[in-house]
């Protein structure tokens, strides 16, 4: 009998193994299938180990060691929570806004109890589910009527093929973007079944270029809102209320996109003003869409306000019943909407808007007591130092819009192999219990705090680390 064949007999039964203490504990957690599976995948490991060179058979504790480690490792769910230190605020990647308290709790009583989604609780009859927020919706933005789909996308989708299917859709080249997700406006359009007209040059369209291009085929004007880039220089746009008064003149709808959308002035914060909704309602849109999970800080969704005759339209779109959203987003929205009627307190409440207006001394002073407990995790193959960096709005939003900000700047010491090491390193902090997710940039890991509120998690989550032990 060779080595290898007699290493192979030695390897401890599924059965055997199933009766150790730790594999009966498994059971418990995971299931007695679960387990046997994990089992029999820990056997075959070391099999192939065997197999490939390796003589010394895996004790029988080890085996079911292994065993456990595979199933916690499978049990991890795919949506985790992570620490965003990207320095953007809107990581379309990282799931946007993250929702206030008073919006998980609503949406939790959603998930929980039976709702009035549909059901007038006065009349003791059928509702709509748009009533539980359409008024909000109306009070915040100055519109006649509202309506709710599950996202922007599908708000312009839905009223271009409510009021401009079979028709003519006029939208100025400049405004002609794309998105995140390869979303082409063009495309968008010949979906929903309107023919696109194009007016003006890339960066310059005049009212007369939209006044020429409107006939009788028109279906509605179409402005949008350059939310991911800015045309800069030689350049000239029409202003809404311009396009709104040519419109009215010719009895055409206005359909101004927002993109990201903002309920209040966020020059209030800080920030650079971006148009507000109740703007664009003001001066003359028809319709106005935007979205739930940018500016706003809720949940995705999209919203389309205006004229009650044109929400009609929408509403009685077959599409609109496949474009709703549930129970549970339209719970999460209204909590949301409600902390816009306590301007004062907003920031407070709001975690995204608390995340784009967090002062640069608080970030700093962040910065400076995370320093040591980030140098100690990453160990002496690395420095960690406080720097100056910059914060983003993200997901489109207030695209030249950089906010100062501080974070930990995580650089290899040494000359060789310095990017191999800092993209390891990248990839251990995405592998915590909780992810830690920064950004690199200049043989530099940069990890931006405006986004870290929980810092005591944070520095218990880096006890895994511990990249100075191992090496």
């Amino acid at each position: 009998m060779d080595a290898e064949t007699s290493a192979l007999r030695r390897i401890p039964a599924v059965d055997e193994i199933l009766k150790t203490s730790s594999a009966q504990q498994a059971v418990e957690r995971f299931g007695r299938s679960r387990v046997v599976e994990a089992i029999r995948q820990a056997v075959a490991d070391a099999r192939r180990e065997i197999h490939a060179g390796t003589i010394a058979v895996p004790g029988i504790d080890t085996i079911a060691a292994n065993a456990l480690r595979w199933l916690e490792a499978d049990a991890r769910p795919n949506t985790r929570a992570v620490f965003n230190l990207t320095g953007t605020v809107l990581h379309t990647n990282l799931g946007r806004a993250i929702l206030a308290e008073a919006a998980i709790d609503a949406a939790t009583v959603a998930m929980r109890e039976a709702l009035a989604l549909e059901f007038d609780l006065a009349q003791g009859k059928r509702g709509e589910r748009d009533a539980l927020v359409r008024g909000l919706l109306c009070e915040l933005t100055g519109a006649e009527d509202a309506t709710v789909v599950n996202n922007n996308a599908a708000a312009v989708l839905i009223a271009l093929n409510t009021l401009a299917k079979g028709k003519e859709a006029i939208v100025s080249r400049g405004e002609l973007i794309e998105i995140g997700g390869a979303f082409r406006m063009p495309e968008i359009m010949a979906r929903a079944g309107a023919r696109l007209v194009e007016v003006g040059t890339t960066n310059r369209t005049h009212e007369k270029d939209y006044a020429a291009a409107i006939t009788p085929k028109t279906g509605l004007i179409l402005k949008v809102h350059t939310s991911n880039y800015r045309i800069e220089g030689f350049t000239k746009s029409v202003s809404g209320k311009a396009i709104s008064a040519l419109a009215h003149a010719k009895n055409v709808p206005l359909l101004n996109d927002l993109g990201s959308g903002t309920l209040v002035d966020l020059a209030r914060y800080g920030l650079t003003h971006e148009q507000t909704v109740a703007e664009a309602v003001a001066e003359g849109a028809d319709l106005v869409t935007f979205s739930g999970d940018k500016l706003l800080g809720g949940p995705q969704a999209g919203f389309i306000v205006g004229r009650r005759d044109l929400i009609a339209q929408i509403n009685r779109n077959p599409m609109k019943r496949a474009l709703r959203i549930d129970k549970i987003r339209l719970a999460a929205i209204e909590a949301t909407l409600r902390l816009y009627r306590d301007p004062d307190r907003l920031a407070e409440r709001l975690p995204t808007l608390r995340m784009m207006a967090r002062p640069l001394d608080t970030i700093e002073a962040a910065a400076t007591r995370l320093k040591p407990a980030i140098a100690a995790a990453v160990g002496p193959r690395f420095s960690a130092d406080v720097i100056a960096c910059a914060s983003q709005i993200g997901s489109g939003s207030l695209p030249s819009e950089v906010v100062p900000s501080a974070g930990i700047a995580v650089r290899a010491v040494g000359a060789r192999g310095k990017g191999r090491a800092l993209l390891s390193l990248a990839a251990t902090f995405r592998a915590l219990d909780q992810p830690v997710v920064g950004r690199i940039e200049n043989d530099t890991l940069v990890l931006d705090l405006r986004c870290l509120e929980d810092e005591a998690a944070f520095v218990r989550n880096l006890a895994a680390l511990r990249i100075g032990e191992r090496s």
